[in-house]
């Protein structure tokens, strides 16, 4: 993919680079909403903007694209490429937006690297930034052309608003130009939700739909997001819009549904696979649409259900999470609680040490950072196979722009 040429100085300078991609990447986004100030209010997410992890998944993903052409340069690294295309498509992210990006960026590693960008390094880096932008825009075109055509938000009404927990919310919705087809999706797929926050700023972001595949109506739900009493994560803003001035009858922007983290992969094969289910807190979300499709296809082989929470009363759609599970033949559930547990739960943080994972079992995550990373550790040692554990990250891929299988 990378030629030989470029192949030796993109190794030969990747330890600069990646020493400095950080402050690069910083750079980029400072050059790009000074050049277009609309994209930081309308497009790209605030809150990850101040918290810095946009600009850590950004500088990880272009490390982790380069390292790969050298280290496989006769693969594509389709599972980086699909999860970022699909956050795009899901935005309406369109191919002229590439240009602008490669503007930014090369202006900011001229800066940042100076007099060691020769006509030779610049060469080399322009090769490896279009091989991966262009790779997205066939991947992003071809997702685009299977959601009928469709690019962009169009606009659904609010049917039900159902309060789940304290600090989540299940939103049902209808498009509003009630005579449009709904495309069907994916258990596990996500939507983007636009919304106009009361300055004005038009934000998006992504909420996974947590209700059955095939219902007239679409389902997701939001968790409160609250900022760290010492100030790095702000407050969700748009997570505390939904739940506070959202109602029955309130329009909202959707997206058609996208993602990548959906049951057998591209080719839908679970049918004869043990399966394991694990999220923690709004993890949940995909996988009570995994258990929604699986009960409804009638699916018999063994299903394991592992969800952690800080209590019962925490536990956003606890009744469909195990009504569902009731419903497959061969389900074994297993909820851990890190107080108020009830009989048969457990306290504590989740622990799979006492719980049986079948051969040949596909995994799927959904949750925090550090409780897929202990659950991917714990599964890897009970020997499934780093190819058999799928995951979902809720904002920046930071795990996988850190090089995670």
């Amino acid at each position: 993919m990378l030629s030989e040429p470029s192949a030796a100085t993109v190794r030969a300078t990747l330890p600069a680079v990646g020493a400095a991609i950080g402050e690069i990447t910083e750079r980029f986004y400072a050059r790009l909403f000074a050049a277009h100030p609309g994209l930081l209010r309308n497009l790209f997410n605030r809150g990850n903007q101040a918290a810095g992890t946009q600009r850590q998944a950004l500088a990880g993903s272009i490390a982790a694209f380069a390292t790969h052409l050298l280290d496989h340069p006769d693969q594509r690294p389709d599972a980086l490429l699909s999860r970022i295309a699909h956050k795009h498509a899901s935005l309406g992210v369109a191919p002229e937006q590439y240009d602008v990006v490669h503007e930014h960026l090369f202006a900011a590693i001229a800066e940042v690297l100076g007099e060691a960008v020769t006509p030779e390094v610049a060469a080399a880096w322009d090769e490896v930034y279009w091989l991966m932008a262009n790779a997205l825009v066939a991947i992003e075109k071809r997702l685009y052309e299977e959601s009928g055509g469709r690019r962009g938000l169009r606009p659904w009404k609010v049917v039900e608003r159902v309060v789940e927990t304290a600090d989540v919310v299940t939103f049902r919705v209808r498009p509003v130009d009630g005579g449009a087809a709904v495309r069907g999706f994916r258990a596990g797929q996500y939507v983007s939700v636009g919304v106009t926050l009361p300055d004005g700023a038009r934000q998006i972001r992504q909420y996974s739909l947590s209700g059955a595949p095939g219902e007239p109506v679409r389902q997701f739900s939001v968790k409160r997001v609250h900022g760290d009493p010492g100030g790095t994560t702000p407050d969700g803003e748009v997570s505390r819009h939904l739940h506070a001035r959202v109602r029955e009858g309130d329009v909202l922007e959707l997206s058609e549904p996208y993602g990548d983290l959906v049951l057998g992969g591209s080719t839908g094969d679970t049918a004869d696979r043990p399966l394991l289910l694990a999220s923690a807190g709004i993890g949940v979300t995909p996988m009570v649409a995994m258990l929604a499709a699986l009960s409804a296809d009638g699916h018999r082989a063994p299903v394991t259900v592992v969800h952690g929470d800080r209590s019962p009363a925490d536990h956003a759609l606890r009744t469909d999470h195990t009504g569902y599970a009731a419903k497959l033949p061969d389900a074994s559930v297993h909820f851990f609680y890190e107080r108020d547990a009830e009989p048969g739960s457990h306290t504590g943080l989740v622990d799979l040490a006492g719980i049986e994972v079948a051969n040949g079992t596909r995994a799927y995550l959904c949750g925090p950072l550090p409780f897929m990373r202990a659950v991917r550790t714990q599964l890897l040692a009970q020997g499934v196979p780093a190819a058999d554990i799928h995951y979902e990250v809720f904002g920046p891929d930071l795990w996988r722009a850190a090089g995670a299988a």
